[in-house]
């Protein structure tokens, strides 16, 4: 299971109601539905993933998040939850009001863009940079928005948002045996590759 899921389950209340975004094949949403109990529903747009995700017994609707989430109503879900998705719509600052709006807490992880490996990357081999959290090569990567933490701060502070709770992570082999690790908490943008935030609206 995936590290950055591992610490999602963490802030997710049994029985609670869960909305994930860009599901994939609901391999999220199915842990959660096992350890957690929830009442959950997934969005997906890739026909593949969504077949799969079904086959698992799941609630996925076919639904494309540059389109927004008008169809939900206000805090009509208790977690609304983006794994590693919110750097591929085109406007993330708006799906992520969006968010806040339709959950009472919101968790989204994404790649950080400021790791080590990226920089080194850029700065000494000249290239874009590929790695576990972003194992696409730059001409069919869907990553149109790459930020890191301290992007993500600036635009949770620019739309007034709280920033309840956040976790630095490595997702490469180095890093697999630690969680959270007192170095990587030293200094997140340089030393994890995976971001993890728990967010709501004031």
């Amino acid at each position: 299971m995936r590290i950055d899921h591992q610490l999602v389950e963490q802030w997710i209340e049994p029985n609670s109601r869960v909305l994930d975004l860009g599901c994939g094949d609901g391999a999220l949403l199915h842990h959660l539905k096992t350890t957690r109990r929830i009442i959950g529903l997934g969005i997906e747009l890739d026909q593949t993933s969504m077949t799969a995700g079904i086959a698992k017994g799941l609630n996925i609707i076919e639904q494309d998040l540059n389109d927004g989430l008008a169809n939900f109503s206000d805090a009509s879900f208790d977690t609304v939850v983006m794994a590693r998705a919110l750097q591929a719509v085109k406007k993330p600052d708006q799906l992520l009001l969006d968010m806040v709006r339709v959950g009472k807490q919101v968790i989204v992880t994404f790649p950080n863009f400021a790791y080590w490996q990226n920089r080194f990357f850029l700065g000494i081999k000249g290239m874009m940079p590929m790695s576990e959290a972003l194992p696409h090569a730059w001409y069919d990567t869907p990553n149109i928005h790459l930020c890191t933490f301290k992007d993500f701060e600036n635009l949770c502070h620019d739309n007034d948002l709280i920033i309840l709770d956040h976790v630095a992570v490595t997702d490469s082999a180095f890093g697999q045996w630690q969680l959270i690790d007192k170095f990587i908490k030293k200094s997140p943008n340089l030393l994890a590759d995976v971001a993890v935030y728990r967010v709501a609206k004031h």
